[in-house]
Formats: C-alpha cells, structure tokens, sequence
C-alpha cells in the first residue's frame, strides 16, 4: 500500500518543525567551493552550494565579488572556531554548512554569534578587497572631511567600509528577505543580529599612519582609516554573546515586537545580540545538538 501524499507532507512539515529555516546563513557552505572554479560566467552561481534564489540573482550580476565573498565564508570558518576554541562551545559544527545542527539551526546566542559575525565579515572582506584593488567596482574609501592634526596628513588607501556595507548586506541580508524563511520572529532576531555585528564592525574603524622623516624621526605621518583585524572584531561580538538577550515576540499596539523576555518593559538595544530559544547542554556529548562535550579537550 502506497503512503498518501498527506504523508509525506506531513512528515515533510515535521523536519521544517524540527530543524527550522535557517536560510541566513547557509551561504557560509561557499567555503567549500572548489578553487578550480573559475566564476566568470553567470551559469556558474547555480553550482554554488548554500545560496537561496536572491543570493543567486546577486551572484549573476555581480559575478567580480563572488570569490571575495567566498573568502569571506571561509574567514567565518576560521575565525569562529578561533574565537570559541577555549569555550564549551567551540563552534566545530559551523563547518557542516549548510546543513547545521540544532545549536546553529534554531535561534540560540550561538547562532546569534555567527550572524554577526558573517555579516561582519562579509563587509570586512569586501572592504578590503577595494583596498588591495581586487575588486574593479570599488577603489579606496573617501578621504575623511576632518583635519588630522599638527604633523598628520591623509593618505594612503583607505579600507572602502561604505561599500563593503552595502554589498555585504545585500548578499548576507537577502535570505531574511524571502517571504518564506521561518517565522518573523526568527527573521527580526536574525536582521538585528547582522545589523548589531555591522555596528561592531563600524566601530572598529580606525586611524592608522605611516611614519616619514628624515632617520625615521617621522616628522610626518601619512594617515588613512582603516579597519581592525576580523579577529578583534569577533573578540567584541564574543563579549556581546556572552550577556546575549533573551526576547519574545510580543504584540505591543497594533504589531509584534521582540522585547527582553525577563525585562520586557524596554526595547530591545540595539547594541546587543538577541536569541529566542536557550542553548543545549554543551558539556555532554551530544552530536544531533552540536556538542562534542567537554571530556579529553
């Protein structure tokens, strides 16, 4: 006897249930792809693993960004696991993307954590990249309009922070985007959570200068804005995960806002990261949540 269609819909709805939709991060699953991938023909963003309909469509046309923004995946990896490798949680399952398990599938400070991080360090790299002069749709970032100061000028090659903002949101932004990815709770904590590890990565803009001078007495100094290290911003969203807020889906008037679930008498910050649902038990072993324990590490 055959099962019914209704079977298997039901059983169908039941992984979506279990497992969730967490299409927002998917796109770090780009690590794995090939190096002998040579992407300069739009056909080539459909072998791209991770990437929902949006992210293709943005693939297609801005096929030039498309191995920075694997560098980016790939920097998420690393520098995840690097963050986290004296923590119960050492971030390890970060690399079955895109087929997470349930401590990055559901909406717990982990997966908090790596959303703020990707969407750092997708605009970190491309950034950057304008910097280096890999990318040919971008160059510096603008000199900045203040004076520097008695012996400063500016010069060199700004890190291109605004358009590294712009594309790096558009691309890791655009899976929260879809009218069908999970609920609205999940879509607003995932949004905030991206938008709070941009906030970090913004103000980790800085002024660095280049010594000139007759025997290195720098009596002058050439100066740009340029960013910190993805490690150091990811040392700042690590301190934001750990007093991570936990909120509720509330109405309040005629719409549903996320509020601090034991402080629900204040808006959400926006400085801090958010999750809905508490973490497993991350000191024993447990392979379906994500925790490899803490017994021999």
């Amino acid at each position: 006897m055959k099962p019914s269609p209704r079977f298997f819909f039901a059983g169908f709805l039941s992984l979506i249930l279990q497992t969730g939709l967490c299409y927002g991060i998917k796109w770090i699953a780009l690590s794995k792809t090939p190096s002998a991938l040579a992407l300069n023909q739009t056909q080539h963003c459909k072998q791209l693993e991770g990437l929902v309909v949006s992210q293709v469509q943005l693939c297609r046309s801005n096929l030039e960004l498309m191995q920075t923004i694997i560098q980016a995946a790939r920097e998420v990896i690393k520098t995840c696991r690097k963050t986290f490798s004296d923590m119960r949680w050492n971030c390890s399952s970060i690399e079955l993307a895109p087929n997470y398990l349930l401590d990055l599938e559901r909406g717990t400070r982990e997966s908090a954590f790596v959303y703020a991080l990707s969407a750092a360090a997708i605009s970190h790299t491309i950034a950057r990249a304008c910097t280096t002069g890999d990318l040919p749709g971008c160059s510096c970032g603008p000199i900045p309009g203040e004076t520097p100061g008695p012996g400063y000028r500016w010069g060199g090659c700004a890190d291109n922070l605004n358009y590294g903002l712009i594309m790096g949101s558009k691309f890791s932004d655009a899976p929260m985007k879809m009218k069908k990815s999970g609920s609205q709770a999940n879509k607003l904590m995932h949004l905030h959570n991206s938008e709070v590890g941009r906030q970090v990565l913004k103000a980790s803009l800085e002024m660095k200068c280049k010594c000139h001078g007759v025997s290195g007495s720098c009596s002058i100094k050439t100066c740009w804005k340029g960013l910190q290290e993805l490690r150091d911003i990811a040392l700042d969203l690590k301190n934001k995960y750990l007093s991570a807020t936990k909120v509720v889906h509330r109405p309040m008037g005629t719409r549903k806002y996320l509020v601090p679930k034991d402080i629900d008498i204040r808006p959400v910050k926006e400085t801090e990261l958010i999750y809905l649902q508490s973490s497993p038990d991350f000191c024993m072993k447990n392979e379906k949540v994500g925790s490899h324990g803490t017994q021999d590490r």
